[in-house]
């Protein structure tokens, strides 16, 4: 339970867990295991306004504050953790263009990213750029009143489903200053895709390359003005790690209400496997670590929601505590199964599988420390 809990959001994140327990909870199992991207049941999370959570309310956005927003993703992978970091980076998508649109670019693709009637899909990480964002290489050169793409971004979610892509590519000189923000529809020319990676985790949602080739999108595409992009990009991770997070809490939280169950059914020696001290112990230090992490997620929100000065260090310590925990208690659920934890049919091994990319993805946690410990170091403490 988040601190800041008002009536509003209470009922909110009720008709949220109502979502996730009815549309997402029966269904992720075969989903993952199927390799399944449920588009139907994203238009029904867009009926719920899930696809603008933090979008304006003039383009149909639902126009909540990052505080419901984490409450929200927490809720929503308690049912599928896949489909809610989906969720995730799509609203990143709908506000970069919400946030740094024009009137004409907001009501032509906002709406129906809001519905998920248009998945979108966010393009940053290339195959020789990952960390260093700066370095990327997708170019976009003026050609009259078009700009024309070239090049690849690597692990695209969505990726052959979306209908809008919002791209960095290189307009300028080398370096963050050269790059911009460039919105891409879906059936572009020259737009093409790779094959489905097969990865260890996040089996529900496409993974894929997004390849440019003479792709040419008029200039009135330009998200900003040109050179905008890297800060534009900047400002959507901090949403993204905040909501990573959430995500990663939500999957947590569930193996630990899990656990919990099954230490007090199981019997070992004669007696529930809670009746053990040492079973106790390690409950209470996944409960500890998961409300130490929400409350700095909360924090990190709040941030958000005042613009306050600090809010990307505020982001990246959150999404850094709270993924590594998170994947921690997990992993911690697991082993409090035993071997029926390893089994498929119980469901902690694919939480497991799928919270691991959260320390990876919106900046690895190696990133985050770099971001907390720079700006200790620049703030001469």
């Amino acid at each position: 339970m988040y601190t800041t809990y008002s009536d509003e959001r209470a009922a909110l994140v009720e008709t949220v867990r109502d979502f996730s327990d009815a549309a997402l909870a029966p269904n992720a199992a075969r989903w993952d295991a199927e390799k399944h991207f449920p588009v139907d049941t994203l238009r029904e999370a867009g009926e719920l306004g899930l696809g603008g959570i933090y979008v304006g309310e003039d383009v149909g956005g639902s126009g909540l504050s990052r505080l419901d927003a984490v409450a929200i993703f927490e809720e929503l992978a308690k049912g599928d953790v896949t489909i809610a970091a989906y969720i995730s980076i799509h609203n990143m998508v709908a506000w970069m263009i919400d946030a740094h649109g024009t009137t004409e670019q907001r009501e032509r693709w906002v709406p129906r990213l809001v519905t998920m009637e248009d998945l979108g899909s966010y393009c940053l990480t290339e195959p020789g750029a990952g960390s260093d964002a700066g370095a990327i290489t997708t170019s976009a050169v003026l050609d009259g009143d078009h700009y024309v793409l070239n090049g690849t971004k690597q692990f695209i979610s969505g990726a052959g489903a979306s209908a809008v892509y919002v791209v960095m590519a290189r307009t300028g000189e080398p370096g963050p200053k050269g790059i911009s923000a460039i919105v891409v529809p879906g059936d572009t020319p020259g737009l093409g895709f790779g094959p489905n990676e097969k990865k260890m985790g996040w089996n529900a949602q496409p993974t894929r390359q997004v390849i440019f080739d003479d792709v040419r999108v008029p200039v009135s595409h330009l998200l900003g003005d040109e050179g905008d992009g890297f800060g534009i990009a900047m400002k959507g991770l901090n949403g993204g790690r905040v909501n990573i997070a959430a995500c990663s809490l939500g999957g947590a939280q569930w193996a630990l209400d899990k656990a919990l169950r099954y230490v007090q059914e199981r019997e070992a020696f004669g007696a529930p496997l809670s009746a053990n001290q040492s079973i106790v112990f390690t409950l209470a230090d996944m409960e500890t670590e998961l409300q130490a992490a929400r409350a700095l997620l909360e924090r990190a929100a709040g941030k958000m929601d005042e613009d306050a000065a600090d809010v990307a260090v505020a982001c990246a310590m959150a999404k850094r505590f709270a993924t590594d925990a998170a994947f921690g208690v997990a992993n911690t659920a697991l082993q409090l199964h035993g071997g029926y934890g390893y089994l498929q049919e119980y469901g902690i091994e694919r939480v497991v599988r799928d919270l691991r990319v959260h320390q990876i993805l919106e900046g690895t946690n190696e990133i985050m420390k770099l971001v907390v410990g720079r700006d200790l170091l620049a703030a001469g403490r």
